[in-house]
């Protein structure tokens, strides 16, 4: 349908049933679903009347193509005007068949792998019922503190970026209309809702304009080069204004500087909130703001269906302003099909096919072995199959390894670690025992751990948090390990056998306790549906260790935010000329973290040589190139990914010490060497000024390539102008 039509449409509907298709509500309001619209516990409270359950546009929630074809049909049968709901949900790494969490997921730094996990995503999602997700979520993450990091994929606004394409890409395919089997992305949360103040979820966000622009806007407008089809609001302030009402990030920056012409959805509830945030007085200001605003959508809140009708009737908007919202609601159910096809691909005989597929569950596998991270070996690993090993601790045998965000995820069908090592290595070589659970634990379990693990040659300790602990609502001041785990390493360290940790998280932890004392630690955070088994191919080896991490992991939580690509200091540490104390130091931890942004270790080696640039300047027309010869120096083919990071040296505001503007992944066989080459542009060394114009100056730069962002041969060059 033409916009034509559509506002053709849009002068048939009453005032009421405009404002009805700017409301999503969730699945229990509606007949046809599982709960038959009985309205039960707190929602009841927001006043809901059937009449504007019949006119409402969207539905949050509904799982299976049973119960969406139900409710569906039931709500055209109900509405005037035959106008088709927009079915949403959170499909954020996974609809049935779970991939590893979007921070493990940037581990990998594989792109094309990160596009297909979206795409069976979308795949099992649109058999389903669903339109659209609510993903991807491309929020900067600095803090692990905040829960929420396992959704992002980690501390670069370059990375980040690159990723979000990816993500729409693979959601949306290359044409929506005609593709039925993919589903209409919603990118998340617009803005910096990444960066709350003490890393606890929904709090204060203040910063410049300038860094809002260089370090977490990024990744949403490459999400809009995409073409994603929606935006989310987030729960934060930006400059002292909630998101949902900010004129300037919602209408000059979005709409009007960004030329964004989708939906913008609010957040669960974050509408209604605006009055405990403090800027609406009541509900009715609250729609006020956050219709001005240019919030197409209202979720699980009725400010609008309860206040738009007295603010048009009063003059304090115009009706004009409502019409505009509707519309870009309905182009998308038209782009979707709906008003011909109201079902889409909604299909409950394809559904019970192609949801949990074996080929689903082959690509979870693939990734998830991707996404971990070696983050120690001292020759432990990889394991061999004829020694006896104990597979000690919470997540030996647990089905939790999905994470928070999973939603219809199945623990149960998920391979456990356990089962995944007796795939490859029997059960008669395996022992296990729980130890103690995630933050409680006995003596009697203790004993029992010490006893199985005294029989084995080897131990593999399964630590780590529960999905509670971390994602939405889970923020945390102490990330370290639970103390009773700990308790258990040092526990089993009595034995002096060979220890590897495999651990299970959504954040970076301080590892202190753990990687001090075991021989080698597999950083495998919340790995999805396949989980058991990928991990199970890297520990003996079938697979070679290759991700890196995209978060810094701290020493200390007293260093956080601690991450690569901050500033300098006039008094830095590190200068030639640095006195022992007045310089920018901790007097009792390292400035470094534990772990830097880009590391991670391989079961071979590689060296890195011959780097040389093309020429030494650059200019407007002309671009240098930048070689290095990679050589795998081991005994085992692997897959190292190359850096390359950049240095202004001086600008016209402080520049990081360092930013990610490349990289490469190559496989090599052992001996083997390959050339990889770069290419530095005026474009890349380009940033924002005093004044907020996003432009390079002349000067000298440092170009690094390296295996991580720590290491890497300086090489100098101008820009010259």
């Amino acid at each position: 349908m033409r916009d034509n039509q559509l506002n053709s449409l849009i002068q048939q509907m009453t005032l009421e049933e405009k404002i009805a298709q700017l409301i999503q509500l969730a699945t229990p309001f509606y007949q046809g679903s599982n709960y038959n619209g009985q309205i039960t516990g707190p929602i009841v409270e927001l006043g809901i009347t059937e009449e504007i359950v019949h006119n409402s546009g969207s539905v949050l929630g509904a799982s299976g193509a049973e119960e969406v074809i139900s409710i569906q049909k039931t709500h055209l049968e109900n509405n005037r005007l035959g106008i088709p709901l927009l079915f949403m949900a959170d499909v954020v790494h996974g609809f049935k068949t779970i991939f590893p969490v979007p921070l493990a997921i940037g581990c990998s730094w594989d792109l094309g792998l990160a596009e297909k996990s979206a795409e069976i995503a979308a795949r099992e999602a649109a058999v389903s019922g669903v339109h659209v997700t609510f993903a991807p979520m491309v929020d900067l993450v600095r803090d692990p503190r905040w829960g929420r990091v396992m959704e992002s994929t980690g501390e670069d606004p370059y990375l980040n970026s690159q990723f979000a394409k990816a993500f729409v890409r693979g959601f949306q395919g290359s044409d929506l209309e005609t593709d039925k089997n993919r589903v209409a992305a919603c990118v998340k949360h617009f803005a910096a809702y990444g960066a709350p103040e003490g890393g606890r979820d929904y709090n204060t966000v203040n910063m410049s304009e300038r860094q809002l622009r260089e370090s977490y806007l990024p990744a949403y407008k490459a999400a809009l080069d995409a073409g994603v089809e929606m935006v989310m609001t987030a729960f934060n302030t930006v400059d002292g204004i909630p998101a949902s009402a900010n004129k300037w990030l919602m209408r000059d920056l979005l709409r009007d500087e960004w030329k964004f012409d989708g939906v913008l959805i609010s957040d669960w509830g974050a509408v209604k909130e605006l009055i405990p945030h403090g800027v609406a007085a009541d509900e009715t200001e609250a729609a006020y703001k956050a219709i001005q605003a240019g919030v197409d959508i209202e979720m699980m809140t009725a400010c609008y269906v309860k206040h738009l009708r007295e603010l048009v009737e009063n003059g304090d908007i115009h009706e004009t302003t409502i019409d505009e919202a509707v519309l870009r609601i309905l182009r998308l159910k038209a782009k979707l099909g709906l008003f011909e096809h109201p079902y889409r691909a909604a299909d409950e005989s394809l559904e019970k096919e192609i949801v949990m597929s074996h080929q689903h569950r082959q690509a979870s596998r693939e990734l998830a072995a991707k996404s971990c991270v070696l983050l120690k070996n001292d020759g432990v690993l990889p394991l061999q199959k004829d020694r006896k090993i104990a597979v000690i601790g919470p997540f030996a045998q647990s089905g939790d390894i999905l994470g928070p965000w999973s939603w219809l995820g199945s623990k149960e069908q998920a391979v456990q670690l356990y089962d995944g090592l007796t795939e490859k290595a029997g059960s008669s070589l395996l022992l296990t025992a729980k130890g103690c659970g995630i933050d409680t634990g006995t003596e009697e379990q203790l004993n029992e751990a010490f006893d199985i693990a005294s029989q084995a040659d080897i131990i593999v300790l399964a630590l780590g948090e529960d999905s509670e602990m971390s994602g939405e609502a889970g923020s945390r001041a102490d990330i370290r390990l639970p103390e009773v785990q700990i308790e258990l390493v040092k526990k089993l360290k009595q034995l002096h056998k060979p220890t590897v940790a495999v651990l299970f998280n959504g954040r970076p932890l301080d590892l202190h306790g753990v990687i001090d004392h075991v021989d080698a630690v597999l950083e495998a955070w919340y790995p999805g549906t396949e989980g058991g088994a990928a991990i199970a191919d890297l520990l003996f080896g079938d697979v070679n260790p290759s991700g890196k991490l995209t978060m810094s992991f701290p020493f200390s939580v007293g260093q956080v935010p601690v991450y690569y690509n901050h500033f300098n200091t006039g008094r830095p540490k590190d200068a030639p000329d640095a006195q022992e104390r007045y310089v920018s130091q901790y007097l009792d931890i390292p400035n470094q973290p534990l772990l830097p942004f880009g590391f991670g270790l391989s079961y071979t080696t590689y060296s890195y040589s011959e780097a040389k640039l093309s020429g030494d300047s650059i200019n407007l027309e002309q671009s240098l190139s930048l070689t290095i010869k990679v050589t795998n120096t081991g005994k085992m083919a692997g897959e190292e990914i190359v850096q390359l990071y950049i240095q202004d040296l001086a600008g016209e505001v402080v520049r990081p010490l360092k930013e990610l503007k490349a990289f490469e992944k190559i496989m090599l066989q052992p001996g083997e060497s390959k050339k990889v080459t770069f290419t530095i542009t005026e474009e890349q060394l380009r940033y924002y000024h005093s004044d907020l114009q996003f432009k390079s100056d002349p000067g000298a730069f440092n170009a690094y390539v390296g295996p991580n962002s720590q290491q890497g041969q300086a090489l100098p060059f101008q820009l010259v102008k």
